[in-house]
Formats: structure tokens, C-alpha cells, sequence
């Protein structure tokens, strides 16, 4: 009867593939089930471990998280491993080849940021946040900005560094830094990218800089809806 399960499992997991040669599709068959492209996301800054992820992840049980991590590490997008002492404990992280996967989130971002229907004031992740000031800085806004930016959110430090035109992000504290932003990511997004008071968290350092930052993150037209 075991064998029979295993059988009929591998038919229908194969039926939710498609049919398909286009690499595109490929891809979607390795990472479109739902959870997958938010864990990779999170990822995308280094390892973590499962509680971690299932934190940052809004609303996905320990159950199908598990479910996510293990199709993704068969199918070589990450890896588990375990931390060496004093820490000794498992985390995942993803692959040199899973890593190469972050141009394609920035260029779903730009494309989906025209949504009429994507709301800034959504929960942010710490990690989601980072990757959108990469994303959405607007260089023509920007220009020569030479800035140094630590973020501190949900218990850990990140940081934002633009230096010769080139943006830098990750995780830990940054020496000297021209602005430190203290807060949710949700509050601090809602200041850079919907209008909100930059009240709503705590601001140490260049109060100028502070004050430029929606300018420099503008959001673009949204995409006309059907109809209009």
C-alpha cells in the first residue's frame, strides 16, 4: 500500500507541471507553488533559520513552510546546513545558482509596483523593505548621493549604502553612518513610499537626508485598469 501512496503522489505532482519546454515555465514549475518566491526572498540576504522565516512570512504555517523548503532544496534552489559553535543550529540558505535568482525579483517589483491594485501600507518584511530601496531608487533623483544608512527592524541591523552610483545592501551595523532609521519596516515604508508621518519611528543623524528619502523612492504611474 506504501508503494502505491508513493506511485499515485508522484502522478499528481507530475499532473501540476506544465507540459511545457519553455524555460519559463521551468521556472514556474520550480518556484510558482505559493509560498515559494517570498521564501526566496527572504533568503536573499544570507541564511536563515526556520523560525525566522516563518516570522518574516505573514500568515504560512509551519507546515507548509517545510513543504516549501523541502521542494526548493530538492530541487537545488537552497540548502540546509548547520551553524558551527557557539550557535549550532540549522538554517537554510540558498544555492550560488538560487542566489541568481534577485534580478527577477527586482525586475517583478518594478512591474508589480504598477498594480492599481498594490498597496504600499501591506506588512513589509525587514528583508522585503531592503530589497525594495534597492529596487525602486530613482538614480536621476538620487544623482551624486553618497549616503550611509543603517536600518534597525524587528531586533536586527541592515543596512543601505550608495557609493559611486552603486547600492549595496544587507544585514548588520554600518560604520559611521550618515543616518540611522529605527522602527517597524512597515512604518518606515509607509514614510518613504505612502506619504506617512516620518514620526512614526525614530530618526538619528543627517535630519536632511532623513527628510529626502521619499523623493529619492518616488512611486511610479499605475498601469491604466481595464476599462479606463
Amino acid at each position: 500500500m506504501e508503494l502505491e501512496k508513493i506511485t499515485i503522489f508522484g502522478q499528481a505532482d507530475e499532473k501540476r507541471r506544465y507540459d511545457d519546454a519553455c524555460a519559463a515555465a521551468h521556472g514556474m514549475d520550480l518556484i510558482g507553488e505559493r509560498w515559494s518566491m517570498p521564501l526566496i526572498r527572504e533568503l536573499l540576504l544570507g541564511p536563515r533559520r526556520f523560525g525566522d522565516l516563518k516570522t518574516s512570512l505573514n500568515g504560512i504555517s509551519a507546515n507548509v513552510l517545510s513543504q516549501r523548503l523541502e521542494g526548493l532544496e530538492m530541487a537545488g534552489v537552497l540548502i540546509r546546513r548547520k551553524l558551527p559553535p557557539p550557535a549550532s543550529v540549522q538554517v537554510y540558505e540558498l544555492t550560488p545558482w538560487g542566489y541568481e535568482a534577485a534580478p527577477i525579483f527586482q525586475a517583478l517589483g518594478r512591474w508589480a509596483v504598477r498594480s492599481p491594485r498594490h498597496d504600499p501600507m501591506r506588512p513589509f518584511s525587514p528583508v522585503s523593505l531592503m530589497l525594495s530601496l534597492r529596487t525602486m531608487l530613482y538614480a536621476e533623483a538620487a544623482g551624486d548621493l553618497a549616503a550611509r544608512i543603517q536600518l534597525d527592524m524587528a531586533g536586527e541591523h541592515y543596512f543601505w549604502i550608495r557609493e559611486k552610483g552603486d547600492v549595496r545592501i544587507g544585514r548588520g551595523e554600518v560604520d559611521e553612518p550618515d543616518l540611522i532609521l529605527r522602527g517597524s519596516p512597515s512604518d518606515i515604508a509607509g514614510f518613504v513610499y505612502a506619504g506617512m508621518p516620518i514620526s512614526a519611528f525614530e530618526v538619528e543623524g543627517d535630519a536632511k537626508l532623513a527628510a529626502r528619502l521619499p523623493s529619492l523612492f518616488p512611486m511610479p504611474p499605475k498601469a491604466a485598469s481595464a476599462g479606463s
